[in-house]
């Protein structure tokens, strides 16, 4: 059982009435909102001309030492041209030189913002004199970058104490739903970042539960359900007359995300329910509210002879950002359930290990870099769909993780983050290998976007989407040890 490709116009019927064309969006935004006046012939006017200088002169401390060799990030996204891929640009254009500055500028506003010798009057001038420089208008790519990260270090800023833990924000929901809606099917346009994850893992799922007569998936983190359509649709063409495959979908969510969370798995509802009518396809929804961050097996419906699908996406465009002590718990009591299969889709940044805070931002900066650039290579900075891409997702994107990865508690989070095969064969699951066809749909829905992308195998039970040289999600399925069943 394989998904057709392309996938004809369901996001459309799917989404019917809940779109309007991005480009009538009542989304307004401006980076110097609530920007700060600042007297430059303050005291660090000097340090300001130093690091904006051709030599960078940072402070001597461990960013001095992160920035050697950072200047491929600018080159990346301002040329789609990396030291990784093997090109080396011997005299920097005038946009890459200033490129090379900014990153210059944001790592030293990071590190006085959450180092150990921070100070608040510096991280105001720093972030002040990056807002006077960037624009999420700007016509490069890493002045644009550099406007988004500018805008998440000073959210933090605003915060107060960055270094104390705290409940991440669900930003999407900061937005008009028609606006996130219309932005989502945008990028799914213009990427394969988003469909990479659910394709895979909904191709995985078919193989399955190809001879079952019940399936019975519990959706870690539903978000707008895009995902099941696409497997709708293919039950619908293999579903004939009285072995109609019956799908039932059950939702989690959590009263920690609040009620506008709690409201929206509900919308998504609604909507599978009148798309599964619409197709014809036996279906039901169920919504579980979880009081805490504790998963409670016995609150799920079940019915005797389902085959259970656990679905786990902890990837874009999710930022109901949940701690991988949550997901710990969730699949550690889901093991009772004796789930059939375990899909996990993650973001492949390399946080593993004591690095520290910079360590981590400059890894961010890699991976936000090869995203602009895989998006440059369809989308020029001009084109204002982009633009509103950009501002609805990947801007609350990039200040989700920059919020993650400042707190202290985070420590332990984010290399849980990148070491997850190991826990999950370490606690009673085993790899499920990837189909050839699996393979097949992943390299085919590459090949609707621009060359640039890749896909390679993660070990036997997982695949990875790559621009370039550069990681950016995988995928990996699992089912429970043998012992376990």
């Amino acid at each position: 059982m394989t998904m057709n490709y392309p996938y004809d116009d369901f996001l459309d019927h799917f989404f019917a009435g809940n779109t309007a064309a991005a480009s009538t969006s009542s989304c307004g935004y401006s980076l110097n909102d609530g920007s700060l006046d600042l007297d430059w012939d303050c005291d660090f006017r000097d340090l300001i001309e130093s690091i904006m200088g051709d030599e960078g002169g940072l402070m001597e401390s461990e960013s001095s030492s992160m920035l050697q060799g950072q200047d491929e990030i600018c080159k990346s996204v301002s040329t789609g041209l990396s030291v990784a891929d093997g090109v080396y640009v011997e005299e920097p254009k005038a946009d890459e030189s200033k490129g090379v500055r900014l990153v210059h500028l944001l790592v030293a506003a990071a590190e006085a913002l959450t180092g150990a010798d921070k100070t608040r009057e510096l991280t105001r001038v720093l972030l002040a004199r990056l807002k006077d420089l960037v624009s999420p208008g700007d016509r490069t790519n890493m002045e644009r970058l550099a406007a988004h990260f500018t805008n998440g270090l000073s959210m933090l800023f605003e915060r107060g104490n960055v270094l104390r833990p705290r409940q991440h924000r669900d930003g999407i929901h900061d937005y008009d739903q028609v606006d996130v809606i219309s932005a989502f099917q945008l990028l799914q346009n213009m990427s394969p970042y988003v469909n990479f994850g659910y394709f895979t893992a909904t191709q995985a799922i078919l193989e399955a539960v190809k001879y079952e007569r019940r399936i019975h998936i519990v959706d870690y983190d539903i978000a707008e359900g895009v995902q099941w359509a696409s497997l709708m649709q293919a039950l619908v063409s293999s579903n004939t007359g009285q072995s109609a495959q019956h799908l039932k979908i059950t939702a989690l969510s959590r009263a920690t995300n609040g009620k506008k969370s709690v409201a929206a798995v509900q919308d998504t509802g609604q909507r599978l329910t009148a798309y599964a009518e619409s197709l014809g396809q036996p279906f039901s929804y169920h919504h579980c509210k979880l009081d805490s961050d504790t998963f409670n097996p016995l609150s799920l419906k079940l019915v005797r002879g389902e085959a259970v699908v656990i679905n786990c996406m902890l990837h874009l465009p999710r930022f109901s950002h949940q701690t991988p002590h949550s997901l710990i718990s969730f699949l550690s009591k889901a093991k009772t359930l004796n789930p059939k299969l375990v899909t996990l889709v993650h973001e492949e940044i390399g946080l593993m290990g004591n690095h520290g805070f910079l360590y981590r931002f400059m890894d961010l900066l890699h991976q936000f870099s090869a995203i602009f650039d895989s998006l440059e290579a369809s989308f020029s900075n001009a084109n204002p769909a982009r633009s509103f891409v950009e501002h609805v997702f990947i801007g609350p994107w990039v200040a989700n993780w920059l919020s993650r990865i400042t707190s202290t508690a985070d420590d332990a989070e984010v290399e849980s983050f990148a070491s997850w095969p190991q826990w999950l064969e370490t606690n009673g699951f085993k790899p499920m290998e990837v189909s050839f066809s699996s393979r097949c749909q992943a390299k085919l829905l590459l090949s609707l976007f621009n060359d640039g992308y890749r896909v390679e195998e993660l070990g036997q039970n997982g695949l990875v989407l790559g621009w370039k040289s550069r990681r950016l999600v995988s995928a990996s399925f699992w089912a429970l040890c043998e012992s376990n069943q």
